[in-house]
């Protein structure tokens, strides 16, 4: 069995994100290798909905950063993705801080790839910021374990 047949989209997007989390170019890559366009687009899904609920506790807990920390923030966690995405990535946060929607939209459907990048790292900057590294991988593995526990429930009808 491939690892591609093993790992849920969720995996994918935690490594990643872990990766990102770790500042480890080589994990970034070995997360997210030989992943097929449908897994890419899954792998999107599930990073997208992280975002969603990562700004929604930034919401919440009422912090806000000034642009240049986010920049700043971004930058050093963007240096562990694919060079070709640096660029990007640093557009689309940005973008991201100004509000522009658009521009962020235009950039991250250039490719499905590049966009799983710049979310992945727009999770991590935010997960960094709220809850400091550690914390951060608290929460992914707690995410980890509660998809897991629901893909069990689903797989044994319990």
């Amino acid at each position: 069995m491939s690892d591609t047949t093993r790992n849920t989209s969720s995996d994918y997007a935690l490594k990643v994100v872990r990766g990102y989390a770790d500042r480890d170019a080589t994990a970034v890559e070995k997360a997210l290798a030989g992943l097929d366009a449908a897994r890419w687009t899954e792998v999107y899904a599930v990073l997208s909905g992280l975002l969603r609920s990562t700004i929604s506790i930034m919401e919440l807990t009422g912090r806000r950063w000034k642009l240049d920390d986010l920049v700043l923030r971004s930058d050093e966690v963007a240096a562990a993705a694919p060079p070709h995405y640096e660029l990007a990535m640093a557009e689309a946060t940005r973008a991201w801080a100004r509000g522009d929607q658009l521009t962020m939209r235009a950039l991250s459907d250039r490719d499905l790839p590049g966009a799983v990048h710049m979310t992945a790292v727009g999770v991590t900057v935010l997960g960094l910021a709220l809850w400091g590294r550690a914390g951060l991988l608290d929460v992914l593995k707690e995410f980890s374990e509660a998809v897991t526990e629901l893909t069990d429930h689903r797989a044994y009808g319990a």
